[in-house]
């Protein structure tokens, strides 16, 4: 028996829909423990199809589908492995749904373990840089803020999304004060700052990130400026990825911005791109502060 009426498509967008503090690749999980609340299977090759199948049409059903998948690789391997380990059925379905419960717990944790991590990275009187926006960074500067460490934040505008103003109001809202600059102008500002701090759409194998677009040039302007380039990431976004360049990533990751009046083309972007792991200082994460090399290790523990 299939999945039945149960929209497993629909149930994901809702959950992010609802909830903006939640993140793709928990939703994604959390989407797949559904549908084992609602499959009827009676065999576990069975099982495990409606499974594979749903977690493909999750991924089909975004553009940007990087986290997400890191989301739904980490969890069908833990299924595999229940799989293995219990031979009855129901006690199986079961640990399972406890185990995604269990998981939902821990990640609603993971950002606030990291800001306490993160943190201490950041001394006062630093001028921070960051790009687009990230929860997780968000948390981090918001936890400094709280141990009343003062420091200022420079802000990307961070097309296409824009999502940098957005950001910087957010910040000075909580009495941080922040100043908007143009992805144009980091360059001229990266002698300003004392660290640039983004977050990620996945940490791949070798440790390098992939981003919303613009995170490899500020990496690149940071190593040549000699400017700590940290990543904040939390360990269910490690993703089984190995990109050698730009061109490795999903390809369905470009939109196109509407001509607007100082430009009458319109415009071909990518969503995100990708900083290989030598532009990279550190990552810090659920797992504790890790060097790129450090990554493939816990991709290891993760999925082995």
């Amino acid at each position: 028996m299939s999945e039945g009426n149960f929209d497993v498509e629909k149930y994901y967008h809702d959950l992010l829909k609802n909830n903006s503090e939640l993140s793709m690749p928990v939703a994604a999980i959390q989407a797949l423990v559904e549908v084992i609340k609602h499959e009827k299977a009676s065999t576990m090759s069975e099982f495990m199809k409606v499974l594979e199948e749903a977690s493909q049409k999750l991924r089909s059903s975004t553009r940007n589908f990087i986290s997400l998948a890191a989301g739904c690789d980490l969890y069908m391997r833990f299924v595999t492995r229940t799989i293995h380990d219990l031979s009855d059925f129901e006690a199986c379905r079961d640990h399972l749904i406890e185990r995604g419960k269990a998981f939902f717990e821990r990640a609603a944790n993971c950002r606030q373990d990291i800001a306490i991590i993160g943190s201490q990275f950041i001394r006062d009187d630093a001028t921070i840089l960051i790009h687009a926006s990230s929860r997780v960074v968000m948390a981090l500067l918001l936890h400094a803020a709280s141990l009343k460490k003062r420091f200022k934040v420079y802000v990307t505008e961070s097309r296409p999304s824009g999502s940098g103003v957005r950001v910087a109001k957010s910040l000075r809202e909580a009495g941080i004060p922040a100043t908007v600059v143009l992805d144009s102008a980091a360059g001229y500002i990266m002698e300003k700052v004392d660290l640039v701090l983004v977050g990620a759409e996945g940490v791949v194998e070798n440790g390098g990130v992939i981003n919303q677009i613009g995170t490899y040039q500020l990496a690149i302007m940071a190593k040549a400026a000699n400017k700590p380039f940290y990543v904040v990431a939390e360990s269910f976004k490690f993703v089984r990825l190995y990109p050698l360049s730009q061109y490795d990533l999903p390809t369905d990751t470009f939109s196109a911005l509407e001509p607007t009046e100082s430009c009458n083309e319109s415009i071909e972007t990518p969503y995100v791109d990708y900083t290989p792991p030598e532009y990279i200082t550190l990552l810090f994460t659920d797992l504790g502060v890790l060097t790129p090399s450090g990554v493939s290790d816990e991709l290891i523990k993760l999925h082995y």
